[in-house]
């Protein structure tokens, strides 16, 4: 375990957490930025002695217990949480949920992308954010991902929930909905949320259940598939996958082949949009 550089990533993020955010006074003026070693111990349920050891590269090895503790405390981000598991030589226990908020700066890169449908989904398959062009390919009355019973992908594909999401490619996209539920189920076995989603598919489709038990693996990437849109009708759309990895999720962008009748539908219908 290296103590040394374990010790300085604790000091730094240590001294990165400001007391007003934890509702402490910062009156009188503090000598030193951040928490105190009392109350960041306090916070993660741990005698002060231990964790004045761990930042003087003086402690024994810290269990995931003490580890997970910190990592709370210190409001670590999934990969700053890692990155402690891995300094103290510590198996990385499953994340306890699923990410579900979209990072401000991702949202904020869909709204830069008009021409581009460009949707975000977590763990589970749930669109976490969309931009206008998306929301149109995806949804439209019924089928609206905005609703809650359809915003989920997987529930889109396996129960028919509102307009379906693939045309002719349905059976690949299938595959890959399940093959990242499996994956997710690895990940988050602790995630009530998912457990309800994995329950809710298995009990009402067979093919979830056919599709599940042959382990499918698929890793995201390029494909095409064809869309049956109400209105501008069949479309053959490109889809490519972006990852955020520290919180597991998938930015897919999905445009047309220039030239194409569908890029020409799709200006159309980015042209129509409020």
């Amino acid at each position: 375990m290296p103590r040394t550089e374990l010790a300085r990533f604790l000091r730094d993020r240590r001294a990165r957490s400001s007391p007003r955010g934890y509702g402490l006074p910062e009156d009188p003026p503090r000598r030193t930025p951040g928490l105190r070693r009392e109350e960041l111990a306090a916070l993660a349920h741990m005698s002060v002695d231990y964790y004045t050891r761990l930042e003087q590269a003086r402690g024994p090895r810290p269990s995931a217990r003490i580890l997970d503790g910190l990592a709370r405390a210190l409001r670590l981000a999934p990969a700053e949480r890692s990155h402690l598991f891995r300094l103290a030589g510590t198996g990385l226990p499953p994340a306890a949920d699923a990410v579900r908020q979209v990072r401000p700066q991702v949202a904020r890169m869909l709204d830069r992308l008009p021409g581009t449908a460009a949707i975000v989904t977590d763990a589970a398959y749930g669109v976490v954010a969309w931009n206008p062009l998306a929301r149109e390919l995806l949804g439209g009355g019924p089928g609206d991902p905005g609703e809650e019973g359809t915003r989920n992908l997987a529930r889109r594909r396996f129960l028919g929930a509102g307009r379906p999401y693939d045309g002719a490619s349905a059976e690949e996209f299938g595959h890959i909905v399940v093959a990242r539920l499996r994956r997710s189920a690895d990940r988050y076995p602790h995630d009530p949320a998912l457990a309800a989603l994995l329950a809710e598919l298995r009990d009402g489709s067979a093919e979830f259940r056919r599709i599940w038990e042959s382990r499918p693996v698929h890793a995201p990437g390029h494909r095409t598939k064809t869309v049956e849109h109400p209105v501008a009708g069949r479309l053959r759309l490109n889809c490519d996958v972006l990852l955020v990895p520290e919180d597991d999720q998938e930015v897919v962008l999905i445009t047309a082949d220039a030239g194409s009748p569908t890029a020409r539908t799709l200006r159309d219908l980015a042209a129509g949009l409020p």
